[in-house]
C-alpha cells in the first residue's frame, strides 16, 4: 500500500474522535427520529459522506498535477508537500490535545458551508433511506481540519486517482467510528477520547509527519 494512503487512513482513524464532536450528531440524527428508520441508513449517510471526499481528492489531486505538469513547477510540488508535512505536525498537536491552531484554519470554511448547508437541511426528514446517500454528500463539506489537513497531501499526490485514494482511505479510517455513533456504540467513542490513545495515535502521526518533512526538504538539494 502507498504510504501517503496508508497515513490517510491512520488520521481517520486516530482522528475519528474529532469527526465524531462534528458529524456524530448528524449520524445519530439518521439512526433516530426519521420517519423511514432503516438499518442500512448510517451506511448509506456514510457511504455519501466518503464519496464527497474522494471528489475533493480527485479534483484537487488531477488540478494540482496538471498544472505542474503544464508549468514545469515540479519544484513547486516539493514545497507543497512541505506545507502538506507541517499541516500534518498541527493535525498531531491537535489530536494530542497539544495546540488547538488547526481549528482557525477549520473556521476559514464556515462562510462556505453556510452557502451548502441548506441544501443538506431541505432533504430532512429523509423521505427514504436512499435519501441518505445525497444527505452525506453535502455534509461532507463541513469544515473539518482534519479534512483539509487530508487534502493537503491529495494536492501533492501526483495524480486524480492518488487523490482520490487518499481521501477515500481517510474516509474509511472514519468509519468504524461514525458507523459505531450510528447505530449507538458509546463506549467506542470514550476509547477513541481517552487521553492515551489520542496521545499514542499524535505522536506515532507526529513521528510520520517529521519523516515526511525532512524527506521533503532533501528534494530540494
Amino acid at each position: 500500500m502507498n504510504t501517503d494512503w496508508f497515513a490517510a487512513f491512520l488520521i481517520g482513524f486516530v482522528g475519528a474522535g474529532h469527526c465524531m464532536g462534528m458529524c456524530g450528531g448528524i449520524a445519530s440524527l439518521l439512526s433516530l427520529g426519521q420517519p423511514h428508520q432503516s438499518k442500512w441508513t448510517p451506511l448509506l449517510y456514510n457511504f455519501g459522506r466518503i464519496a464527497s471526499y474522494m471528489l475533493f481528492g480527485a479534483l484537487i489531486g488531477g488540478a494540482f498535477a496538471t498544472i505542474a505538469s503544464l508549468s514545469s513547477l515540479n519544484q513547486g510540488l516539493v514545497w507543497l508537500r512541505i506545507v502538506a508535512a507541517l499541516f500534518m505536525i498541527m493535525l498531531a498537536l491537535y489530536i494530542g490535545q497539544w495546540w488547538q491552531g488547526l481549528l482557525k484554519i477549520e473556521a476559514l470554511g464556515q462562510a462556505l458551508w453556510r452557502q451548502i448547508s441548506p441544501f443538506g437541511q431541505s432533504l430532512l426528514p429523509l423521505k427514504s433511506p436512499l435519501h441518505a446517500v445525497p444527505f452525506g454528500f453535502i455534509w461532507g463539506w463541513l469544515p473539518c481540519g482534519l479534512v483539509y489537513s487530508t487534502l493537503t497531501w491529495a494536492a501533492v499526490s501526483g495524480s486524480a486517482l492518488n487523490g482520490l485514494m487518499i481521501m477515500l482511505c481517510f474516509g474509511l479510517g472514519t468509519l468504524p467510528a461514525m458507523l459505531l455513533v450510528g447505530y449507538g456504540a458509546p463506549h467506542f467513542k470514550q476509547w477513541q477520547q481517552a487521553k492515551w490513545f489520542r496521545s499514542l495515535a499524535a505522536t506515532l502521526l507526529l513521528i510520520y509527519a517529521a519523516f515526511l518533512l525532512i524527506e521533503s526538504i532533501n528534494m530540494l538539494n
